[in-house]
């Protein structure tokens, strides 16, 4: 079943695992599209090429740093966005922050008749867990993946 983008839980919990995160590493880059790819050596990286998880965590980070450079403010001269790398609760989070949009908000495309645009589609399907927090001058969207567990196998199960 896909992540929901919302989580029910006790914010006693939430804080028990916050606890514990540690941040692996963060990268800014300028908001072009070229850079993406930085984005994506930085994760395999920061995760690790023997994870298992790593080749959905670069290929989710390149959807959604993606949605960031083509979507947000940070296209714009001098933008940027910055990739966070979290290891918490058993597993990793990525945080892609961008500098937010006025006219967008982050959205699952799940028709497969339209061309582009899925890749929240990707972010909700593959990862264990995902979500985004807007505010008036940024928007994060993160994800987050179970360690030690290929998250492409979920569906075969």
């Amino acid at each position: 079943m896909p992540a929901a983008a919302a989580r029910a839980g006790s914010s006693m919990e939430d804080l028990a695992i916050m606890a514990s995160a540690a941040v692996i590493g963060s990268l800014t880059i300028p908001g072009r599209p070229e850079q993406v790819s930085a984005a994506r050596s930085f994760v395999a990286k920061a995760i690790g090429l023997e994870e298992p998880a790593t080749d959905v965590a670069v290929l989710l980070t390149s959807e959604t740093v993606t949605n960031a450079v083509l979507h947000s403010n940070s296209r714009r001269a001098g933008g940027r966005v910055t990739i966070t790398v979290v290891e918490v609760g058993g597993g990793v989070r990525i945080e892609v922050a961008d500098e937010g949009s006025r006219l967008s908000a982050p959205v699952v495309k799940g028709d497969g008749c339209v061309t582009g645009g899925h890749g929240l589609h990707l972010v909700q399907t593959l990862s264990d867990q995902w979500g985004y927090v807007r505010e008036e001058l940024s928007t994060t969207v993160w994800f987050w993946l179970v360690r030690d567990r290929d998250p492409r196998l979920r569906y075969l199960a």
